[in-house]
């Protein structure tokens, strides 16, 4: 059973960093991303890393652009999100996610965790 795991969420105030983690078991993906829901909004991508056995293309909302880094480890197994300079905005559940097609939606996902950035 194809699993994701994060970890690495947690209180924070703003202006500071954090980076979280997820770990995927049983496989590997070709890309595998992070979304965010905030309390009263709809789930939102944040950012992902795309590829296959090269080396992955990054992408970012724009919210995220110049403050987030998102890379994964050699085997593809696993996604980082490293957030600097975060912002009350930035508040609300992360959450992993990974497909295995170019074509393919993202169908799995993690459990999420908690990022709580404090003014």
């Amino acid at each position: 059973q194809v699993q994701l795991v994060e970890s690495g969420g947690g209180l924070v105030h703003s202006g500071g960093s954090l980076r979280l983690s997820c770990a995927a078991s049983g496989r590997t993906f070709y890309a595998m991303g992070w979304f965010r829901q905030a309390p009263g909004k709809e789930r939102e991508f944040v950012g992902d890393a795309r590829g296959g056995n090269g080396n992955d293309v990054i992408s970012y909302a724009e919210s995220a652009k110049g403050r987030f880094t998102i890379f994964r480890n050699n085997a593809k197994t696993a996604v980082f999100l490293l957030m600097n300079i975060l912002k009350p905005e930035d508040t609300a559940v992360y959450y992993c996610a990974g497909k295995s097609t170019p074509e393919d939606s993202y169908d799995y996902w993690g459990q999420g965790t908690q990022v709580t950035v404090t003014s």
